[in-house]
């Protein structure tokens, strides 16, 4: 288990292992061709096996993954993260109690292990979804092993050929090794073995401002660790709008998180008091150091193209991963991918979309015909801070750069009774919408939950439908997500001109 990274090895981490990668597992006999040879069982990978399998069509589909099936999701990314900030919103509910008029009757006792224990036990819970054993009742051919392309119809794993018509690449991205002088001999963390934790680092360092480095670093200080965030530019979530970015970082020095802005980090050493980082900052002309238990590098992702032999089967890749076209094919034709090797998105929800198109182009597009394009999809994002960031569409930068002329709503959340009730009046819902019409271009909402309510509108950009539409769609009171009925029902009254109230005054006397 320690070659998969995995610790502690207890109960649940065994029972996650029995579920995606079972140490008796036994590759099956390859079959004389498949239609379809997906390497990497993330997200994508996953998505894409069990559509094309599930389709009943009588499809042969083989499935490659050489670490733990459900990929990053599962194991090292959204299932374990968010049981993670769920426990360390408890903690801040906890201490916002008196608040609300609750008194906690004893001091708060955080218990580190038992919520590193409790997401273990979560994480396996969830396994059974992309274990081995699932996608082999699927009809899937499940090996396990390193996938290697030997020519152009033509994978190899565990010392077996899987002769194919058609391949999907997906075997996702990983951490970000920062260059950083001395970091590697002194150790550190990342998001593939932080979740492996027993004890809460009494002093931690986080590199990156990013939504990572972002949303450990505040569920961390909850759960008890002085945090300080290192992050190269003036503000964290650089690529969000500023005053989105603002209202997080308010909320993170309100907690006690120390921001180190527009950094760079010179070294770093092992001392007796522990690991000596050394920086400085832009403009300031001197260099800084403070001492740490642990570093936690959250900065960036890099695609995993090493060993598939990519050059031997002509498909072009670089730093950022493999290039495709917006079909999500590779410069061989025969070959597509999917997910975080190869897209922008480095989502889940993204690595399934490209699936759905994957899945589509690879084999019902007979001739070219009816293919499916990443371009046209509608994606959104979210960021799960506390309170939560999320967008999608165009931001007021990219329509300005595009010469989309736009106008902007914005409702502050502190005009909302269900936020005001609730006590979480932070943030605010912001919709771009073109200018001379009701056409919806680009949204962010600041929120407690604002990854629930970034689906309304995301559904109505990719319906086409406006705000006019919007407004007169009926929204439960009273909920956060008025909000959004407020925003919309703004944009109408932009329609009452002088001319059209002197049209309404007439409308009124024939009535």
């Amino acid at each position: 288990m320690s070659s998969l990274n995995l610790y502690p090895i207890d109960q649940y981490n065994q029972q996650l292992v029995d579920c995606t990668h079972p140490p008796d597992w036994v590759n099956p006999t390859p079959a004389d061709c498949y239609d379809l040879v997906v390497i990497g069982a993330g997200t994508a990978g996953l998505v894409v096996a069990a559509g094309a399998a599930g389709l009943d069509v009588g499809l042969k589909v083989a499935l490659i993954e050489k670490n733990l099936m459900g990929g990053d999701c599962l194991n090292v990314g959204c299932v374990p993260s968010k049981c993670v900030i769920r426990s360390s919103r408890v903690v801040q509910d906890v201490r916002n109690a008196p608040n609300f008029g609750i008194h906690p009757s004893e001091e708060i006792k955080i218990n580190f292990a038992q919520v590193m224990e409790r997401m273990r036990k979560i994480r396996a819970g969830i396994s059974h979804h992309d274990s081995v054993q699932r996608f082999q009742g699927l009809g899937i051919d499940v090996f396990l092993g390193e996938g290697r392309f030997t020519d152009n119809s033509r994978v190899e794993v565990e010392g077996k050929t899987l002769p194919f018509k058609k391949a999907v690449i997906a075997t996702g991205a990983r951490a970000v090794r920062p260059q950083i002088q001395g970091l590697e001999e002194v150790g550190f963390l990342t998001n593939e073995t932080v979740f492996n934790l027993t004890e809460c680092p009494k002093r931690l360092a986080v590199i990156g401002g990013g939504p990572i480095g972002c949303e450990l670093a505040q569920s961390f200080h909850r759960l008890g660790a002085q945090v300080v965030l290192f992050h190269n530019k003036g503000h964290l979530l650089d690529r969000e709008d500023p005053d989105a970015a603002e209202i997080i970082q308010n909320q993170f020095e309100q907690e006690g998180i120390q921001l180190v802005l527009k950094s760079e980090i010179e070294r770093v050493e092992a001392t007796p008091e522990g690991k000596m980082i050394y920086f400085s900052t832009q403009g300031s002309g001197q260099s800084y150091n403070l001492v740490v238990d642990r570093i936690l590098a959250g900065a960036g992702r890099a695609p995993n193209v090493e060993g598939l032999n990519l050059q031997g089967v002509g498909v072009d890749y670089d730093r950022k991963g493999v290039k495709v076209n917006d079909y999500l094919q590779t410069t061989n034709p025969k070959i597509y991918a999917a997910g975080d090797i190869c897209m922008n998105w480095k989502f889940t929800h993204a690595a399934d979309a490209a699936a759905r198109i994957v899945i589509k182009n690879t084999l019902f597009s007979p001739f070219g015909l009816g293919k499916s394009k990443l371009s046209d999809l509608i994606m959104p994002w979210a960021t799960y801070t506390d309170p939560e960031v999320a967008h999608v569409g165009l931001y007021e930068r990219e329509a300005q750069e595009r010469g989309i002329e736009i106008e902007t709503i914005k409702v502050l959340m502190s005009s909302v009774d269900r936020a005001i009730a609730d006590g979480e009046t932070e943030g605010f819902v912001k919709i771009h919408y073109r200018q001379g019409s009701d056409k919806i271009l680009g949204a962010t909402i600041v929120a407690r939950h604002a990854g629930d309510m970034i689906s309304e509108l995301t559904t109505a950009i990719a319906a086409k439908m406006g705000l006019s539409e919007l407004s007169s769609t009926i929204h439960p009171y009273p909920t956060q997500a008025e909000a959004i009925k407020k925003a919309a029902d703004a944009y109408k009254k932009t329609l009452l001109t002088p001319k059209t109230k002197s049209f309404l005054r007439f409308l009124t006397k024939l009535s």
